[in-house]
């Protein structure tokens, strides 16, 4: 989507909103010894008072309302009766619709006790996102993302998982353009018009470098097996750079 007038913007912002208050409320819930079915019931009522619709559910028949994967499940992962334990890692990945509009936000969270380790990933997960969308801007370079994040990653001792991209959203959850790589891509020579919706969503890992699937249809898994955090805002690129439409009420 190229957004072209204000009520765009703003009817873009209401979802983003929305996505984001829906997320923050689950993970304000998160604790140990409730399972992620239940986590994923707290989205789905406040994506309904909302008078949003669920963007995987209504897309793609997907058995639940948010995506929730825990510790080796890495995306996409099926709200189920797994108990959510004590130490556990749970990305929350959040999208839906409202008024014809589409945004698409997740993040990674701990449940204590926590570890030194998996809160630095964590730290440079959100660090990591956070570059990339700073080279999101009218006429720039849309390889210039995945070239920002990969040299921070490098930098760092970190690989990135190299087969689940960001990608074009606002009219529909996935749209062009289909593919933006969040590692380095020389071959990619588009540039980023103005107005384009898109998401910034790096999957960072300690060893993990791509995603596989699991026997469910659904949950993708890190090949070679390690710990990986994913954080994701909805941004639109203007003249004067991104503009995250994402972020919580409060």
């Amino acid at each position: 989507m190229t957004i072209t007038k204000q009520d765009e913007l703003d009817g873009l912002k209401v979802i983003g909103r929305i996505v984001a208050d829906t997320m923050q409320t689950m993970a304000k819930a998160l604790e140990p010894e409730m399972t992620t079915r239940e986590l994923d019931e707290i989205g789905r009522a406040f994506l309904e008072r909302a008078e949003a619709v669920s963007a995987p559910l209504a897309c793609y028949d997907f058995p639940g309302t948010t995506c929730i994967s825990v510790n080796e499940e890495i995306a996409h992962g099926i709200p189920s009766d797994r108990a959510i334990a004590a130490g556990d890692l749970v990305n929350i990945d959040v999208s839906a619709s409202k008024n014809g509009f589409f945004a698409d936000t997740g993040a990674s969270f701990q449940v204590p006790p926590v570890t030194k380790a998996v809160t630095r990933l964590c730290r440079d997960g959100r660090r990591a996102m956070q570059i990339g969308i700073a080279q999101v801007g009218s006429n720039r370079p849309l390889a210039g993302i995945g070239n920002a994040i990969g040299r921070f990653a490098s930098a760092r001792g970190y690989t990135l998982i190299r087969n689940l991209a960001s990608h074009g959203v606002g009219r529909s959850l996935h749209e062009y353009p289909e593919e933006i790589a969040t590692w380095p891509n020389r071959h990619d020579k588009r540039r980023i018009n103005k107005g384009l919706v898109l998401t910034v969503e790096p999957f960072l890992s300690k060893g993990g470098q791509w995603a596989d699937d699991g026997d469910d249809g659904w949950t993708l898994y890190s090949e070679p097996r390690a710990p990986v955090v994913q954080y994701e805002h909805t941004v639109v690129a203007t003249d004067r750079g991104p503009i995250i439409v994402t972020l919580p009420s409060a």
